[in-house]
């Protein structure tokens, strides 16, 4: 199925995505659920992510071409088994989860958009969502440190692969009848 194109969407080239494609969805999905385990520690011992327990979540990057596909269990993050369909499937590009995770979009915007697509067990995309929303980005952990990093991620990626046109200046042309 093949979505038109958004004025101003910011995708990654099919350049870049071709190789990210040809990563094996296991391997990726183990890097995410280690980065993760590693950046929501204080979360992950509180409990706060039981809502996931013996549940699975699939991430698609559409411009990426990339799936990831994670599950909780044991208190921690993990890849999950693709068999069958995911309770959630979470759909985006790389800049929408970018902006997203930096906080620069609030994730009912992205939604009504639908520049993020939810589809699966509406309960448990609100879980995902309040659990979002919670993160402190003023914690000494992690997701504090990484949300200033994350920004400017955000915006280098924005002008390195902005689909919009930048307007040429306007410096030394006259408009007709000015002199």
């Amino acid at each position: 199925m093949k979505t038109a194109r958004r004025r101003n969407e910011v995708l990654l080239p099919r350049l870049l995505a071709t190789p990210l494609s040809l990563l094996p969805e296991t391997a990726c999905s183990r890097f995410l659920a280690l980065a993760l385990n590693r950046a929501l520690v204080e979360p992950l011992c509180e409990g706060e992510l039981d809502f996931l327990r013996n549940r699975s979540i699939e991430i698609a990057v559409r411009d990426a071409r990339i799936v990831f596909r994670l599950t909780y269990t044991g208190g921690r993050l993990g890849a999950a088994v693709r068999n069958g369909t995911a309770d959630l499937v979470i759909a985006g590009t790389v800049y929408d989860f970018l902006a997203l995770v930096s906080r620069q979009e609030d994730p009912d915007t992205l939604v009504f958009q639908r520049r993020l697509v939810m589809q699966g067990d509406t309960e448990l995309g609100l879980q995902v969502k309040n659990f979002l929303d919670g993160l402190d980005p003023e914690s000494p952990g992690l997701p504090g440190k990484l949300e200033p990093f994350l920004k400017n991620l955000l915006s280098v990626y924005r002008r390195a692969f902005s689909q919009s046109p930048v307007p040429r200046s306007s410096a030394g042309q006259h408009s007709p009848g000015i002199r």
